[in-house]
């Protein structure tokens, strides 16, 4: 996660890192870079999903073509799972947005917080798999637990999703 910020930071103009050498300024600076960063990354997730979102849309279509209406449903509860995540993720409030100053969120908060983001990138790979093993399973009597493991992965992307937003909020509460 720290790539994003350096990315973000490295990006600011003469003056800006100037004025981050003035006393409170930094911190100010740091916050809107780390906004920043924030929105980057969240961003990203939203565009790697919305990839793999695409990819069973097509899917559907191949199940048509392939006379396999049965399980368009099925696939479609995957998709409607995922695009919910997707939806989330990209409307989020970024970090220190009015939400996140009112939870006065923390170095430590935020670390939390990205450790989530990276735990969401890193389910993009458990869902590409799980498309793939659908596209493979198409024609065969393994489709219906190939879609069924999609929809369980799509619905803990939603929940690890919500899950992040509980620990921001129980965090705050604690402190």
């Amino acid at each position: 996660m720290s790539e994003i910020f350096d990315q973000v930071t490295g990006d600011q103009d003469p003056l800006t890192k100037l004025l981050g050498k003035i006393p409170g300024f930094k911190g100010y600076v740091e916050r809107q870079s780390r906004r920043a960063s924030d929105k980057l990354l969240r961003t990203m997730i939203a565009d790697h999903f919305e990839a793999l979102w695409q990819r069973i849309s097509g899917l559907q279509k191949e199940l048509i073509n392939e006379g396999e209406i049965a399980y368009i449903d099925d696939l479609e509860s995957a998709a409607i799972k995922l695009r919910q995540f997707i939806d989330r993720v990209r409307t989020a409030s970024y970090g220190y947005s009015a939400f996140f100053a009112a939870v006065k969120i923390g170095e430590e908060e935020l670390a939390k917080l990205y450790e989530y983001d990276l735990a969401l990138l890193n389910s993009e790979a458990e869902v590409a798999n799980a498309i793939d093993n659908v596209e493979s399973s198409i024609g065969t009597d393994g489709l219906k637990a190939a879609i069924r493991n999609l929809t369980t992965l799509s619905q803990q992307c939603v929940d690890a999703f919500n899950k992040r937003a509980e620990v921001i909020l129980g965090e705050s509460q604690s402190s």
